[in-house]
């Protein structure tokens, strides 16, 4: 196995970590996670992180592995990814990529451009600019230093705004001029890519039950556990699937119905925009385009026999 790698990437609710483990119990595989919020401790629940069951059946890396006050940059996770790939390789095991973040998955493979790092003053000083001003007032502020990043991104994507704001007034250059500079180096691997990508029905169907699901196994709890906190609002974990209807919910602001609701819909709607993205992007990725069953789990571990 040494130098192997396999990808199970997929939507949110298609079913990708049921496959990952599988084929980690049939080839003595480490999971190495590839989902933005499961690597936070904050929400186990809610961002569908392994269970018990899992954690005993096959070794798991990069769970639950952050605070949610830090941040976690695709490079930085990129970095931990390829420690533990190489681990798995010195312990004789079949490392597992498994998640539903393309960014991540792509700067794996790929790299990303060496931004330097942003001093913690900064990056705060930029959201702090963000909370005061709003999503728009900030993009036409972001337009006077990058106005490249500030036509392509929407007031509502916060996120990237700051990130452009603060890369292009910490080092003076944009960041679309440090991605154009190029990527670093980065481990080559001989990797088979899977990407699971059930029929929209059934993976819309599969989204709204495990929201309800989530509830309630006691989601609700860990969102008021998340509140109390008293994070910025700004921070990932905080806008991660289904936290703000239900925090809108534990506000008073909305019924638990209505708030349910509208957190399958927002589950749904990452669904797609993931199943988009998976489609057009992981170009050397087979597609899986039926739903998880014993003979899809028997097919994939044939492969990978025939591959190794």
């Amino acid at each position: 196995m040494s130098g192997k790698l396999i990808i199970v990437a997929g939507p949110t609710a298609s079913g990708k970590s049921a496959l990952a483990l599988g084929i980690a119990r049939a080839f003595d595989g480490t999971i190495i996670n590839a989902d933005s919020m499961q690597v936070y401790r904050d929400l186990r629940i809610l961002t569908a992180r392994p269970d018990d069951a899992a954690l005993a059946a096959a070794p798991h890396r990069l769970d639950g592995i952050l605070d949610g006050a830090e941040l976690c940059s695709a490079a930085r996770w990129a970095a931990l990814a390829h420690g533990e790939i190489a681990a798995a390789h010195r312990a004789g095991r079949l490392p597992i990529v498994v998640g539903g973040t393309g960014l991540y998955l792509r700067t794996l493979l790929q790299g990303i451009a060496a931004v330097p790092e942003i001093p913690d003053a900064m990056r705060e000083a930029a959201r702090a600019r963000h909370r005061e001003v709003g999503g728009e007032a900030f993009r036409v502020e972001l337009a006077r230093l990058d106005p490249a990043a500030a036509g392509r991104l929407p007031a509502g994507d916060s996120q990237r705004l700051v990130r452009a704001y603060e890369v292009v007034a910490a080092t003076g250059r944009t960041l679309g001029d440090w991605q154009r500079a190029g990527a670093q180096d980065v481990p080559r691997y001989d990797s088979r890519q899977f990407v699971l990508l059930p029929p929209r029905d059934a993976l819309y169907a599969a989204c709204d039950g495990r929201l309800q699901g989530m509830i309630a196994a006691g989601a609700l709890d860990e969102v008021a556990a998340l509140i109390a906190r008293g994070l910025s609002p700004d921070l990932p974990i905080c806008k991660a699937v289904g936290v703000p209807e239900l925090v809108r919910h534990l506000a008073g602001e909305l019924d638990l119905a209505t708030a349910t609701a509208a957190a399958q819909q927002a589950t749904r709607n990452y669904a797609k925009r993931q199943f988009t993205w998976f489609r057009r992007q992981l170009a050397d990725a087979e597609i899986l385009d039926t739903q998880l069953s014993h003979s899809l789990h028997a097919s994939v571990c044939q492969k990978i026999r025939d591959w190794t």
